[in-house]
């Protein structure tokens, strides 16, 4: 199964949703459709919505990482939301719930960012 990628941006929120796979033969799509965004949008906001990621490994984990620190370093927050237990095992085992938000829905995250 492949990946499958909705980019949504709202104000200053770019909002992804991610379907299928995340795992090395994804991650650098990934990485370089929200570089492109990021540089052709004022985006100061991530909201990354998991609620149909079946499977997600290191390269996906490591893609994640990347994009929490290009949106920090615009003073910017990244929010995850909508993660499967499987998903969540692998952010907690990381640790990169300690660095990024996790919310139960997008409708909420985008409530906390001030723009839904």
């Amino acid at each position: 199964m492949s990946l499958m990628m909705d980019f949504e941006v709202k104000r200053d929120v770019l909002i992804i949703r991610l379907s299928g796979e995340l795992d090395h033969h994804t991650a650098e799509e990934l990485r370089e459709k929200v570089t492109d965004t990021l540089e052709r949008e004022a985006i100061r906001h991530i909201v990354l919505n998991l609620e149909g990621l079946t499977f997600m490994d290191s390269s996906g984990l490591g893609v994640i990482l990347g994009r929490y620190k290009q949106i920090k370093n615009l003073g910017g927050e990244m929010i995850v939301c909508a993660v499967s237990p499987t998903v969540k095992r692998l952010f907690d085992m990381s640790g990169l719930f300690k660095i990024i938000r996790l919310e139960n829905n997008e409708q909420f995250a985008l409530q906390t960012l001030g723009v839904a």
